[in-house]
Formats: C-alpha cells, structure tokens, sequence
C-alpha cells in the first residue's frame, strides 16, 4: 500500500505541473505531440496492472489474471477477435492422432531486437524454461518441447491436451542467447513493441520495433501509467491521458473532451453454492438441497442487479464461458421468481412466520462472503441478499480476505470473479481432484461432467472438443448448469475514458481482469486528423 500511496502522490503532482506546460505549446499537445503527426498515446491502468515480476512470460507476462498478447514478445499463435486460433510465428500446426505430438513450422523472417534470428530452438527453450518455472500456468501437459532444426518444433505431450493452441497464444518467445536472470527487467523480443523505459511503481514505456515482421505498427510510442481509481479519474479531468480505465461509479460523469468506452467481457462474478452436505467442515446443508440452488439461478433478477450495481454497464452472466466458441447457450435460464417460489415451496420449503423458509427443522440461512477489498462484489453480495430475502432465503454477507477465503468457501457462499480466453476456466472450476473426488474451488461432482471434459482435452479436433465442453455445461440430461454449484450473476463491461479523436481498434471479448487485455491491438489504433 506504501508504493501505491507514493505512485498517486507523485502523479498528481506531475498532472499540474504537465498541465502548466500544456498552456505553452502551441500546435502541439499537452505532451508536445504535433497534432498533425500523433502517433503516440498514453493509457492509465490500475496499480495492480505493473507486472511486479517484469516482462517474463516464465513468471507471468502474458498470462494469469490479465491475460493478453505480450507485446514485447512474439507467440506462435493468436486469438481472432471472435476467439478463433490464427498464427503468428506459426506457419502451420499439426497434431497427431493420439493427440501427444504437437508440430509446429515457424517463419524463418523474424529477428530479435538485438539482431539475432528467431529459430526453433529459441521457442523449445522458451517453453521447456516455462514448464520449469511458470507459476501462473499449467504445463503439467507438455513433457518437452525439441527443435527439430531451424524452422520446426515439436511438443511431446504427457497427455492430450486439445486446447495447446490457446496456450501458445499467450507464451512469448524469449531469446535463449539473452535470457539472464533480470531478463524481466530488460527484455529482448521480437514482437511489436520494445520496453524503451520502466519507472517502478508509475510508468513504462514502449516504443515500436523497427524490424518487426508484421504489419506497420501505427502507434509508435505506447505510454502506459499506474494509477489508483481516483487519480486516474483526475488525470482525464486534468487532460494528461489519452485513455484510462475507469469504473461504473464514475459513468455518470461528463468530462469534457472525452467520451466513455465499453467493452464486452467475460469478467463474470458468480458465488458458489457448496454442492454437498456438510462434513468435517465441507459442504453445506441448505445448498446442498438442489432446489435452493436452482431457485437462487432463477430467482435472481441478473438486468436489476446490472442497473443496480453496475450502472446499466454488464450484461447476464449464465457460465464461466459466455460467448466463448465452447459456451452452451442452453445454459440461459430466464428469471422466473414465482418459478423459484413454487419450486421451493413444492420441495418442501416452507416460509415460517418471519418469512424466512424451513425444511425439516433447517432454516434457509446462508452467508455470502465477498472480498474486503472489492467494493463491486460488496456490492453484488449487498443485491443478492436483498433478492434472496425476498424469496425466503436469509443471506448475510461478510467481507473477508483473501488469506481465509479459499478455505471457508468449501462450506460457505463465496462472491469470485472468472473468466478467461480458454475452456481450462470450466475445467478448473467444476473438474474433481483426483486427491479429494471433490471440485477444488467449492465441493462437488459429476462423473458425466468429468467425463466429457476429459474426452474433450484428449481429442485431436478443436471443434469436437468446443462440443464436448458444451455437453459438460448441458447434454440434455445432466451437466454443471443442471446441478448449479455455481451462480453466474454479471459479466462486467470494462469501462475506459478516450480522448476525442483517438481510435481504438475494435476489442475481442475481455478476460476477467480490467488491465492489460485493452492494449492487444494497440499497434493498430490511431487519431483522427
């Protein structure tokens, strides 16, 4: 908290002084751009966007919370904005039938910034130095990735694993010549951008790589800023950013000279519901009972939660994976409260004389936990304590830290947030562990739903295993969205405030996280002259 209190201070004190200068230049702007010639731009993000481990996707770049295209590095392959594989380094990929041989043919035209070439084995030493170190990410998958000469790598596999091309997609490419111990303080790529400066604890810099092998890069200079909420807020107010992210609290503003973004995301938050009895300090009595699960999914009125918490700025969340190639659109339940009263009554829950149900002697009581320092799941605790007491559910919420959370979630509702450009989310969360037969982030199990994400991992085909993903979710008979250990309530939009005049290019979907998935494409913005 001591850096981010220093960081603020020390931006505020530059937004007057960058503000003074600003009354002098003329024809140019605030930061002494040619306002015929603007080829760069500067974005706030929030503190906890600074990669505090550096720009080394072994220890996280490109990857985790805030999953994005790494920019300083190239990846093998991309994601379409409709969440398709395209190639990047790739030229082709193939895979065997049995789904444990990976080929991959690169491009022979790419150079690092130091000069040096791009070959096969700067991408097996890139991966098999990950698999060692990352994390962040899985690779218990890929028992090595070899070059097999210049042009060609292969990754043998430990077990099929169907979706290898959506982790290619977010590994940058490291030079094994250059790769030292402070590589993530001063990295070399071969991707569209280099790190030109990094002032810790307020801004980095990024300027254009002049031998990429792409196309032209319009935005010569990327300037990125670490700001809190609050000061970010005062530096489009002060007019010393181009863009910054912001929060549906503020959408009610007007600032003058700027106009408000928003963009889709699967950024959903959900609570768990523990899908099992209570034992040993597992599980849950009240939501163990299927129909109190399925009366909170229909009962909840996901568009008033929307006005009342986000501003109008989200949409209905019924999945980790809305509108992801693998979601199920079976999965969406209309809000139906006099549904949910009848079910709950029919199944033997009885409202008693202070309005709250019973069940044999169990009172319908839960507590939703939500993390202390998240004000919008506060809030979205706050609303569904609300909804839930009118349909006879007494729902308490309590704040508490991340350090206990985890743990008080196997037996209690828990307030999280999700969401991410790969099916791996749905398997994490509703998947069993071998250790316990249970699910790891709240109790439960389903053999069927085991199965077909397993068969879905180990198939050789993307589009056989999307179907197989969306089975897990709904086959017709049984699936997550049947037994509902989870409710979705909200994906939320990310919100940014943009200069006029500046273009943002057109957004895929983004991931959980309001940080670095807005700059996958910032090569490709430009200003109207």
């Amino acid at each position: 908290m001591k850096r981010i209190a220093v960081s603020v201070a020390v931006w505020l004190m530059l937004l007057t002084v960058l503000e003074g200068c600003g009354k002098q230049t003329g024809s140019s702007d605030v930061f002494g751009r040619d306002n015929a010639q603007k080829d760069s731009v500067i974005i706030a993000m929030g503190v906890n966007s600074e990669p505090e481990a550096g720009f080394d996707p072994a220890y996280g770049w490109g990857a985790g919370e805030h999953v994005h295209e790494p920019l300083i590095q190239s990846t093998l392959t991309v994601t379409t904005n409709d969440l398709q594989i395209a190639y990047d380094l790739a030229k082709d990929v193939s895979v065997s039938e049995d789904g444990l041989l990976w080929t991959v043919k690169i491009r022979d035209d790419v150079f690092f910034t130091d000069g040096e070439k791009l070959t096969a084995e700067d991408v097996a030493f890139t991966y098999n130095t990950v698999k060692g170190e990352s994390s962040v990410n899985d690779f218990t998958m890929l028992d090595q990735a070899q070059a097999v000469d210049d042009t060609t790598v292969e990754f043998h596999m430990i077990k099929p694993y169907s979706i290898w091309p959506y982790t290619m997609s977010i590994v940058g490419i490291v030079p094994e010549h250059a790769y030292w111990p402070d590589y993530g303080q001063h990295p070399i790529g071969s991707g569209r951008y280099m790190l030109k400066q990094w002032d810790k604890g307020q801004q980095i810099i990024l300027e254009a790589n002049p031998i990429y092998y792409g196309d032209e890069i319009l935005m010569k200079k990327v300037t990125i800023v670490f700001m809190e909420e609050q000061a970010a807020f005062a530096a489009v107010k002060a007019g010393q950013v181009d863009l910054s992210y912001t929060a549906a609290s503020y959408s009610d503003q007007t600032v003058e000279g700027y106009e408000l973004l928003s963009f889709e995301t699967v950024d959903n938050r959900g609570f768990n519901l523990p899908a099992v009895p209570s034992d040993g300090g597992i599980g849950n009595d009240v939501t163990s009972d299927i129909a109190i699960r399925k009366a909170i999914n229909m009962g909840i009125d996901r568009e008033q939660m929307i006005d009342n918490v986000l501003n109008g700025y989200g949409t209905p969340a019924y999945s980790v994976c809305d509108k992801m190639p693998w979601f199920n659109a079976d999965t969406v339940t209309a809000c139906d409260f006099e549904g949910a009263i009848a079910l709950l009554e029919d199944s033997g829950w009885v409202a008693g004389d202070d309005g709250i149900r019973v069940k044999d002697g169990l009172r319908a009581e839960i507590n939703i936990l939500y993390p202390v320092s998240d004000s919008i799941r506060q809030a979205l605790a706050a609303d569904s304590s609300n909804q839930l007491e009118a349909l006879g559910i007494d729902a308490t919420i309590e704040g508490v830290g991340w350090d206990i959370a985890y743990e008080r979630a196997q037996s209690e509702v828990m307030t999280w947030g999700w969401g991410a450009h790969t099916p791996m989310e749905l398997y994490n969360i509703y998947h069993t562990m071998s250790e316990t037969g249970l699910a790891e982030y709240s109790p439960y199990a389903n053999e069927k739903v085991d199965a077909y994400m397993d068969r879905a991992l180990a198939s050789s085909n993307l589009e056989e295993a999307y179907a197989l993903w969306q089975k897990a979710q709904w086959d017709g008979t049984t699936g997550t969205s049947l037994d509902l250990p989870w409710v979705w309530l909200v994906n939320i939009d990310h919100l940014y405030w943009s200069r006029e005049g500046l273009q943002v290019a057109q957004q895929k979907i983004h991931p959980h996280g309001h940080g670095w998935s807005i700059v996958n494409n910032v090569d490709r913005w430009s200003w109207v002259q």
